[in-house]
This record gives C-alpha cells, sequence and structure tokens, in this order.
C-alpha cells in the first residue's frame, strides 16, 4: 500500500482562478494516498470558503478548517502542522500549479535518502501562467544541499511549497515559538539537525509570482523600487534598507534557529552568525571582515548570491551606487 503523505494547504482571499488550479493540481497527483488538510485564514472574499467547500464534499481527501480569526501566515500553518498525522508531510501554497508526479518523486527521494527533508527545484510563473524562470534554483541561487550543512542554519534552504518532511521534524517544529519569522527555513534547520537533507534538480510545480504574494520571487530590482517608493531614495533610507534586510533576512533567521538548537556544533555557528551581523550592522561605509562571511554564508551554488551579499554587507557605500540607479519601476510584489 502507498505510504501516506498530508498535504498542508493554507488559502487566504485567493483568486478562483488560482484556488482551482492548485486544488486540481494536487487531486490529480499520480500518488494518490493523501490527506489534504485546507486552512483558510479568515478569507473577507466570501467565494473562497464556497470554493473550498465545493471541494471538500467532492474529494474525502480533503479536510477543510474555516478560521473565524486571522491567524496570519505562520500561525496558519502552524494550525494545519498540529493536524497532521502522517509519518510525511507536503506544504502548499494556495496559487501555485504542482506538477502531477510531484508528491510521488518527492516522497521516493525522500524515502531512498533516509532524510528528513526534500526540496525541489520549481518554475517561476506570472499571473498568467506564462513561464519567466524554468530553473527556480540557479535564478535565486538557492542553496544545494545533500546530508547536513551549516548552510542549512544560516540560511532558508528551499521554499516550503518545494519542501516534504518527516514527522519527526514537525514534532520539533510545534508548538511555534515568538522568534518563528518562516515556517521553511525552521523545517530545514531542524531536518539538518536530524536525518539531514536532499533536494530534486527537476522542477516539479510551478511558483506563481503575483501581486498578493506573501514571500519569495522578487528581483533585486523590484526590492529596492518598492523600498524607495516608500521610503525615499536617499543615503539614509539606503542604509535603513541594508538594516531591514539583514535583521529580517539573516539575523531574524539565526535567533529562530538558536531557540530550537539541540546540537553544540550549530549552537556554534548560530554565535560565530549573530556576532558577525551584529557587526556588519554597524557598519556605515565599509567593513573589512570578508572572511566572517565565508565562513557564515558561502556555499555551493551561491556565488553570484555571495557578491551582492558581500557588498551589502561589506561595502555598503558601493551598493548605495547600485541603489541610486535603479530607477522606479513595475513592481510585481507589494506585500511581504
Amino acid at each position: 500500500m502507498e505510504e501516506k503523505v498530508d498535504i498542508l494547504v493554507t488559502t487566504y482571499n485567493t483568486k478562483e482562478k488560482y484556488l482551482r488550479k492548485q486544488i486540481e493540481s494536487i487531486l490529480k497527483q499520480t500518488h494518490k494516498n493523501m490527506q489534504v488538510y485546507i486552512s483558510d485564514d479568515n478569507s473577507t472574499e466570501p467565494e473562497v470558503e464556497k470554493i473550498l467547500k465545493e471541494y471538500e464534499k467532492k474529494d474525502e481527501r480533503i479536510k477543510l478548517f474555516i478560521q473565524q480569526t486571522n491567524l496570519g501566515y505562520n500561525k496558519n500553518f502552524e494550525f494545519l502542522l498540529k493536524q497532521s498525522t502522517s509519518k510525511y508531510i507536503m506544504f502548499s501554497d494556495h496559487d501555485d500549479v504542482w506538477h502531477k508526479d510531484k508528491v510521488e518523486k518527492s516522497l521516493k527521494q525522500i524515502v531512498r535518502d533516509n532524510v528528513d527533508m526534500v526540496y525541489s527545484n520549481c518554475r517561476q510563473v506570472d499571473e498568467d501562467g506564462v513561464v519567466l524562470q524554468e530553473d527556480y534554483f540557479k535564478y535565486k541561487n538557492v542553496p544545494i544541499i545533500k546530508g547536513t550543512n551549516r548552510l542549512a542554519v544560516t540560511r532558508c534552504v528551499g521554499i516550503g511549497c518545494s519542501q516534504i518532511i518527516t514527522k519527526e521534524v514537525k514534532e520539533k517544529m510545534i508548538p511555534f515559538k515568538d522568534s518563528v519569522i518562516a515556517h521553511d527555513w525552521l523545517a530545514a534547520f531542524i531536518a539538518n539537525e536530524g536525518k539531514g537533507i536532499s533536494y530534486i534538480k527537476e522542477p516539479l510545480f510551478d511558483y506563481r509570482l503575483h501581486a498578493s504574494n506573501v514571500f519569495g520571487g522578487r528581483s533585486l530590482n523590484n526590492n529596492i523600487t518598492r523600498w524607495k517608493n516608500q521610503n525615499g531614495e536617499g543615503y539614509e533610507s539606503y542604509l535603513k534598507y541594508r538594516t531591514d534586510a539583514i535583521e529580517r533576512a539573516y539575523l531574524k533567521g539565526i535567533i529562530m534557529c538558536k531557540e530550537y538548537c539541540q546540537k553544540e556544533q550549530n549552537n556554534k555557528i548560530i554565535g560565530q552568525a549573530q556576532k558577525y551581523y551584529e557587526s556588519i550592522l554597524k557598519s556605515k561605509k565599509i567593513n573589512l571582515n570578508i572572511i566572517g562571511y565565508f565562513k557564515i554564508l558561502a556555499g555551493k551554488n551561491q556565488f553570484k548570491k555571495s557578491i551582492r551579499e558581500i557588498i551589502l554587507f561589506h561595502f555598503p557605500i558601493i551598493g548605495y551606487i547600485k541603489f541610486a540607479k535603479i530607477k522606479n519601476e513595475y513592481i510585481m510584489i507589494d506585500a511581504q
């Protein structure tokens, strides 16, 4: 008999055409033994609940929860994790489209490699399904990890909708501590402390990029344009942008991992990283501790990202030149 897999889907004010495509892409998977848990985060658009109840009636594998108050992105996933009972668990965004063998290939890989997490590549598509990037790993310089690696401590490894995790990881994730900023980073960190991580280079789903995304997918120019529209274009604005980026995307993640850390080796990495981030945050023009960067963040598939990060962290005055040159442009993402 096929191994049962729990699919956790969170929804909030999802457009009908995206919601139907995503749910149907899950229900049409080649792997049939699934329990699909859907939690709607108190959507204000009434058609969302109507569509979800329609699918719940059509397929007995769906179990629907309608939240009476808005929990927020992370807490909604925490709620679903608490409902899950299966040995293997997958996360799903509400507006992507899964390729028909995503569950089958993810499950096969996690069993074969005997690890606690597998993450897969994807294609990035726009609102109309037009492919923007064929290889998300390459486009976003996603860390490539087999086994265990310090990058799973200092970076987010694999976006949540690309992951399959074991029940053992889930049990260590919940209940979420106040420091949790991203369930996917946390899942990868805990898996890295356990049996480790593996990946699938083949794209197994289409990751949709549009105006209501919560996380992920933005280009550097999109990020900076969005920031400048809200905060101004001067050097002080750039320094605030730099501080926000370091604190939100790096330092807060390390602090989260620190609260869940069980291994002394990882605790040392966390301590080094925290000290490093706090040090570079004090720099306003230049910081020459580039060796510190390579000890913390450098790794496989990180070359292009490393160049951008070294400029941001260690040469803010050079980073400002790039910041100043970027003109206002169409912003595909307006929320994070």
